[in-house]
């Protein structure tokens, strides 16, 4: 997918039509409102209360992966948005969409969040994660391609710090 974008291959090409199509599609107050979810103001507090409760319920390993797999968020998206230097739908002249940090933000950020406080969460860090990636793309402040690869990028990151709390717990386990 970066590679398409890269090189602006028909991947490219089918994701510049298809925002084309979508942008404005909703009105720009709801969209904005949606894209908001991704700001760190208002994912941080989110993951920030859950990782309390967690250390208050005994799992501050869990709450320290979960903050370690945030802080990882803007280490990763920044080199790249540096080096695919996509300009925005809105704004051709401007560079640094790909990929959409809101979009990783909220991902690990709610979903991080969820697995600390309960998997009974799950959906709604779902729905939160996509109603950021939808917003994004119908405000026009992102293209579809660059809200998937931070979906990809947020999966990847999920999955190491869900692998450093399950090796602390298999230690703590066995002693």
């Amino acid at each position: 997918m970066t590679w398409q974008v890269l090189v602006h291959g028909p991947l490219a090409r089918l994701d510049e039509r298809v925002s084309r199509a979508l942008v404005d599609t909703v009105p720009r107050p709801l969209s904005e409102l949606a894209s908001d979810l991704g700001n760190m103001t208002v994912a941080l507090p989110v993951l920030g209360c859950a990782m309390a409760y967690a250390v208050w319920r005994g799992r501050g390993r869990a709450a320290l992966c979960a903050g370690l797999a945030m802080a990882a968020v803007p280490l990763l998206v920044i080199p790249l948005k540096e080096w695919t230097a996509r300009p925005g739908p809105l704004e051709p002249w401007a560079h640094g969409y790909y990929p959409s940090g809101h979009t990783a933000t909220a991902m690990v950020a709610y979903f991080g969040a969820a697995f600390l406080v309960s998997n009974r969460l799950v959906p709604v860090a779902a729905v939160l994660t996509a109603v950021t990636g939808t917003g994004l793309v119908l405000r026009g402040y992102h293209w579809p391609l660059d809200v998937v690869a931070s979906l990809c990028l947020g999966l990847w990151i999920l999955a190491v710090s869900s692998t450093c709390t399950r090796r602390s717990s298999a230690r703590t386990a066995t002693g």
